[in-house]
C-alpha cells in the first residue's frame, strides 16, 4: 500500500518585502511552537579559493554581536526567549534559526534579524580565527572527514563544490577581516536571503516585524556564477600514522536537486547502503569483512553525487572494494517491490515525525525554497516518492551509472 500523509490544517503563504527579502511560511494554527530561519544562498562553493572557509567563519562571527549588542548580550537574549537556536554552513547554504513558543516569535525574528547584521569587530575576528583553526585541527582527527574532504577536492577539481567548508589552515590564517566584510556585503543581501517560518505564526505581525528589522537591507543581485561541475576524479591514497584501520570512500555522479530523478536516486542510495538492511550492510558488515559500510545520495544545485564509504582491516580494503563493485553491478537486477515498500514505509514514518515539529518543517521549507524558489508540500514530496517504480530505479541507474569517478583510501602510515 502506498504511504500517504495529508494535513489540511497547514497553510502556505509567501510574501516579499519591499527590498526583495522573501518570506515563506507554513502556518499551523494548532501548533504549540513556532520556528524561524534565515537562509542565505551562499556557502563554500561560492567562495574564491583564496578565501575558502569565509562562509563558515562568518557564521561564527554572527554570534559575536552587533554594533549595539555584545556576544554576551546576544546569547542572553536568546536564553531569555527560551529559544533553541543555532546555525550551520554547507557548500551551498548558510542558515541561522531558532525554535520558540509562539508568543516569543516576533522577538525572536527581531533578534535573528539584528544578529544577521554583525559588527565584525577586528578583535573578535582575530580571536575567532584561533577557534576556527582549532576546529580544523579537530576534524583532522576524524578519518571519515579527512578522506571525504580530500576526495571531494579530487572529484570536483577546481570547481567550488570541491571547497572545504571549514577552509584550510592556510586560507584561514591568511584571511583578513576586510575580505570577510566584502564577502558579507556581496552575499548577505535581501535578495539572497529566504526567511522561513513554520508553526503557530501570525504572518501579518511577522511581516511587520521583518519590515522593521530588515527593511533597510540592500539588494545586491548576487549570483552563483560557477556552472554545474563536471567531475574530474581519479584515485587518491592517503596515509596517517594515527589511524589503525583502513578507510575507503568513492564518489559517483547523480541527478541535481532540480531533477525529478532525485527521488529514484535517493531510494537507490538507501537500497544499496542504508545503515542497516541494505545490500552493503549484508555483504560487508554482517559477513565481518568491514566494520561499517554505507552509501547515500546527495542532491546539490546543478549536480548530485553518490558516496560509498567503508572501514575495515587495511589488508582487506581490496576485498571491500571488490564487494562494493559487485553489489553496484548487481543492483539493477536485484531490486524488488519489497525494497520499494520498505522504503515507502520508512519515508512515511520520517515524514510524519518531521511533520509534527514546526522546526523540522521550517528547515525543510527554507532549504527547498532556497534551492528551488518554489513551494512543494511535504505531502506532495511523499507522493512523488510513492510513485517511484522499479522501472524508474533502473532508468536512473542507466542515466547515472554508479561508476565511481573518484576512489580514495586512507590507511596507516
Amino acid at each position: 500500500m502506498p504511504a500517504t500523509l495529508t494535513n489540511a490544517s497547514i497553510r502556505f503563504e509567501k510574501r516579499t518585502l519591499s527590498n526583495g527579502l522573501t518570506v515563506v511560511a507554513e502556518i499551523i494554527p494548532t501548533a504549540a511552537s513556532a520556528a524561524c530561519g534565515f537562509y542565505v544562498r551562499t556557502g563554500a562553493r561560492d567562495e574564491d579559493t583564496r578565501v575558502m572557509g569565509v562562509s563558515h567563519f562568518l557564521e561564527h562571527m554572527m554570534f559575536k554581536g552587533t554594533d549595539t549588542m555584545s556576544a554576551e548580550d546576544l546569547n542572553r537574549a536568546f536564553d531569555d526567549l527560551g529559544a533553541t537556536n543555532n546555525a550551520y554552513t554547507s557548500a551551498e547554504i548558510t542558515c541561522f534559526y531558532a525554535h520558540v513558543l509562539p508568543e516569543r516569535l516576533l522577538q525572536t525574528i527581531d533578534l535573528l534579524g539584528r544578529m544577521m547584521r554583525p559588527a565584525l569587530r577586528v578583535a573578535d575576528f582575530d580571536t575567532e580565527k584561533g577557534v576556527i583553526l582549532e576546529e580544523i585541527a579537530m576534524y583532522k582527527d576524524n578519518p571519515f572527514w579527512v578522506l571525504y574532504e580530500a576526495s571531494l577536492e579530487k572529484h570536483y577539481g577546481a570547481h567550488g563544490m570541491g571547497h572545504r567548508v571549514l577552509g584550510t589552515d592556510q586560507t584561514i590564517t591568511a584571511l583578513a577581516r576586510d575580505q570577510m566584510k566584502a564577502y558579507f556585503d556581496a552575499r548577505y543581501s535581501a535578495d539572497n536571503t529566504i526567511v522561513a517560518l513554520a508553526g503557530n505564526v501570525d504572518l501579518d505581525a511577522a511581516i511587520a516585524q521583518l519590515e522593521s528589522t530588515c527593511g533597510a537591507w540592500q539588494s545586491t543581485r548576487p549570483s552563483r556564477i560557477r556552472p554545474a561541475p563536471t567531475p574530474v576524479g581519479g584515485e587518491l591514497r592517503l596515509t596517517d600514522a594515527k589511524v589503525a584501520r583502513g578507510y575507503l570512500l568513492a564518489l559517483a555522479q547523480g541527478p541535481a536537486i532540480q531533477d525529478e530523478r532525485k527521488y529514484a536516486a535517493s531510494l537507490l542510495g538507501q537500497v544499496l547502503g542504508a545503515a542497516d538492511n541494505s545490500r552493503l550492510h549484508w555483504s560487508l558488515v554482517e559477513t565481518g569483512i568491514a566494520a561499517e559500510a554505507v552509501a547515500a545520495f546527495d542532491a546539490h544545485d546543478g549536480c548530485g553525487d553518490y558516496y560509498f564509504f567503508a572501514s575495515a582491516d587495511p589488508d582487506r580494503l581490496d576485498e571491500v572494494w571488490d564487494t562494493i563493485r559487485k553489489e553496484i553491478a548487481a543492483l539493477g537486477d536485484s531490486l524488488t517491490e519489497e525494497d520499494l515498500e520498505r522504503l515507502r514505509n520508512k519515508a512515511l514514518t520520517g515524514a510524519t515525525v518531521g511533520g509534527e515539529r514546526p522546526a523540522d518543517r521550517m528547515h525543510r521549507l527554507g532549504r527547498l525554497y532556497t534551492y528551488l524558489g518554489q513551494y512543494q508540500p511535504l505531502e506532495e514530496e511523499l507522493e512523488k516518492l510513492n510513485r517511484v517504480t522499479l522501472n524508474d530505479l533502473r532508468a536512473v541507474l542507466r542515466d547515472f551509472p554508479l561508476e565511481p569517478r573518484t576512489v580514495g583510501r586512507l590507511t596507516p602510515a
